[in-house]
Order: structure tokens, then sequence, then C-alpha cells
């Protein structure tokens, strides 16, 4: 390369020209020697002069031009490091942003960007009523007075209650002689509904009260449950949930929701609804149907589960089964429901009834009126083509633990809380 020495081949780097004058400057020659006969060879191109101070300068402008190019390099390398090194720092900085906005919104979504919970949503939703008209102030302060109250004493207002729904179910499918050939119902099931309070976050809390309703109607759960005799409210059960957390329930769950709920729009899921209730003494389990069992991403593994969990019990071949088993927690990404029976219909197909958080309670009273149709009963139903999400998760009781049998779970939660469905 350039910064060798054309004459001895030393390694010159930037001082090329230093070193060609101190140590070859005689070879250069002095200005005007030299005849016209002898032929001087460029050391550097292998130009042929005929003149020795001709040969000088042509090495001056070899040495001159690699002085430019070594700078002009280094300057251009230099200033693309420069140039590459604020991209970066940009991207990295666009990334952070991103990111940033990201994780905001997820809290927002999943309720855990510190805007307030059950009771700043119910007041502020009542409030937006009031100013448009479609709310009196004198029932905003009653509602606020009694909602309030509700919440000093940990129960739910019941305003989003339908009761009696089983019952009427039972009599429809005694009467019903089209298409269900066996259909098994779970024991006495309240539904509930999201509020003013609750909406877009609330199904989680609303599913473990459909559940609690039931488990409070059965005596084999009294001694469990002799502290909620009540349904409680959505706040209640936040702090419920914190005190499962506190006893040593799933503290990888718990670290998610930095082990507070209180006071925020967090949703929950089944690890949430397994720990509340083992804490209770409340024997259950979490089943993962991780993926498809079906053609086109269906799940009739789910449905086949279900009707194992109703038909273990009953003998004999009625049409109409009321069992004594509670409702099942159904949870997928983004909403939960409650599975309270499932149809087994003369072609063997199954069909499961649901109870949704999100249909109103105008809605569910249809069910109680005596001319039940199979179109009132659109709501509930599900066949194996009707879910298809990737994974579902389902909360199944079975029961009560000793004390011992709790303290064992509470550690098996600290490691694993489901058994998937292969």
């Amino acid at each position: 390369g350039l910064s060798e020495c054309p004459f001895c081949g030393a390694a010159a780097g930037r001082e090329l020209e230093a070193h060609v004058r101190a140590q070859h400057g005689h070879l250069l020659g002095a200005p005007g020697t030299g005849n016209g006969d002898q032929l001087y060879q460029c050391p550097m191109c292998s130009l042929t002069c005929t003149n020795i101070q001709i040969l000088e300068e042509h090495v001056e402008l070899h040495l001159e031009e690699h002085n430019v190019s070594e700078g002009g390099t280094m300057k251009d390398l230099e200033l693309a490091q420069q140039l590459q090194s604020e991209e970066d720092k940009w991207q990295r900085s666009e990334e952070e942003k991103r990111e940033k906005e990201e994780f905001k919104k997820l809290q927002r979504q999943y309720g855990l960007d510190n805007s307030g919970g059950y009771k700043q949503q119910f007041l502020k939703n009542m409030e937006r009523e009031v100013n448009r008209g479609r709310m009196q102030p004198f029932e905003y302060h009653k509602r606020k007075a009694d909602m309030m109250e509700c919440l000093a004493f940990g129960i739910d207002d019941g305003k989003t209650k339908t009761a009696g729904i089983i019952e009427a179910l039972c009599k429809y499918y005694k009467n019903e002689n089209k298409d269900v050939r066996h259909v098994w119902l779970s024991a006495g099931v309240d539904h509930f509904h999201s509020s003013l309070g609750d909406r877009g976050w609330g199904c989680g809390y609303r599913n473990f009260q459909m559940l609690l309703s039931s488990l409070l109607q059965n005596s084999l759960y009294n001694d469990c449950l002799r502290d909620a005799t009540l349904v409680p409210s959505i706040p209640k059960i936040q702090s419920m949930i914190e005190d499962a957390w506190r006893e040593g329930f799933d503290p990888h769950g718990a670290s998610h929701f930095n082990n507070s709920l209180r006071g925020s729009k967090a949703w929950i899921g089944a690890c949430e609804i397994y720990s509340l209730l083992t804490s209770l003494r409340i024997k259950c389990q979490i089943i993962d149907f991780h993926k498809p069992t079906g053609p086109g991403g269906t799940h009739p593994r789910l449905f086949e589960w279900v009707l194992r969990y109703y038909s273990a019990d009953s003998e004999g071949g009625a049409k109409v089964v009321c069992t004594s088993k509670p409702p099942i927690y159904l949870q997928h990404q983004g909403h939960s429901r409650t599975v309270i029976g499932i149809e087994e219909k003369k072609n063997k197909t199954l069909c499961l009834l649901l109870f949704d958080p999100g249909c109103s309670s105008q809605e569910m009273q249809k069910l109680l009126k005596q001319n039940n149709d199979a179109t009132s009963l659109k709501a509930l139903r599900k066949f194996v083509g009707s879910l298809k999400e990737k994974q579902y998760q389902i909360v199944a009781v079975d029961g009560v633990l000793s004390l011992e049998e709790k303290a064992a779970r509470c550690c098996a939660s600290q490691v694993l809380t489901s058994e998937k469905i292969p």
C-alpha cells in the first residue's frame, strides 16, 4: 500500500513523506543534476523520467496524493462512524418510546394504569348519564349512597343479578321434545352482568360471583364460606385475591399485578380464580386446553371434558339431570364466561350452555318466562364450531380441602397451577 516506503518497503504510515526525505533524499538527487542520457524510474509507479528533478517533482505528487487520500479516508470514516452512531442512538430512543407507549397501552387495556377502579368508574359513568339527561340528579345521589353502603359492607348491590334461570331451564327441557336427547344442568346459579362500575373489565369478577352464588346454595361449602354468606362486591373480591397472594398463592401472578388489585380496573383470569377458591379451602383445578383438538381450530376435547364433569355422578337415562355440580369458570384471551350445563343432541353433537357477563339482565329475564322457546336460549347455546379461540382454560370446583391439602396446594401454586390436556 502507499503507507509503505517505495524505496525500502518500511511501514511509514502517515509519516511516509518525512521518511522518504530523511532516508532516501539522496536518491532523489538535487535540482538540475543528471544528463539527458540517463533514465530515472519512479519507485512508486515505474514511470521513466529523463531528469532527476522531474522524478523528484513526480514523487512529490505521489506523496501529496497519499496525504490527501489518507486524510480524506480518515475524515470520511470518522464522519460515517459519527453518522452511524447518531442513527443508532435515534433508533434506540424511538424503540424505547415505542416500548413505553405499548406498555402504557397494555396497562390501560388491563386496568393497571392507576386510572381508578370500580368506584371511580361507577361515579364517572353516572355523572356522564346526568350530563346527557339520562339520569336525574336525585337518582345519582341515591345510587351513589347505595353504592357507598354496599362497598362499605363488601357486598354486591344485586342490581345486575338474575336468579331462577336454572329452574326455568329445567322446566323448559322437560317439555322440549325436538332434538335434545340429554341435558345436564349445574346446581342453582344466579347470573350477574357487568355494570357502570366494571364495564369493559369486570367479566372475571362477575363469573366468580356466578360460581359463588351456586356454592352458597350448597351445604357442602357452608364451612368454607361462613365468612362470605352474601355475594361480595368487586372491590371486596379484589381484596380477597390480595389476601390469597399474602398467604403465598401464585407469587408469579401476584407480581404481574404488583401485588395490588384494589382501586384498579385490573383484569383477572383463571389463575386468580384458582388462588382465591383454594385460599377459601374450595377444591378446584385448572385445565388448560392449550391448542385446538378438532378441525377448523375447534376444541371437541373441551366439550367432552365438560360432559364427563356433569355426567360422572348421574345414573340412569333421565333426559333432564339437575346435578349438584357447581358451574365451571371458562377463560379465553380477553373474556371469560360461566358454563352452567351441557346438552347432548339426538345426533350425538354437544352444546355448552353459558352465562355471559356481557349479557344484560333484561335479556336474561326473558329466560324466566313460561313460554320459553329455542330462540330465547340462543344467547346461552354454544356448539363446537362456536368456540374457536386458540386456547381455553377452565376452573372446575370439586369439593372441599383440608387445611393440610390447602397448604400443599399453596406450595404447588408457587410452581405450577394448571394441567394441560395434550
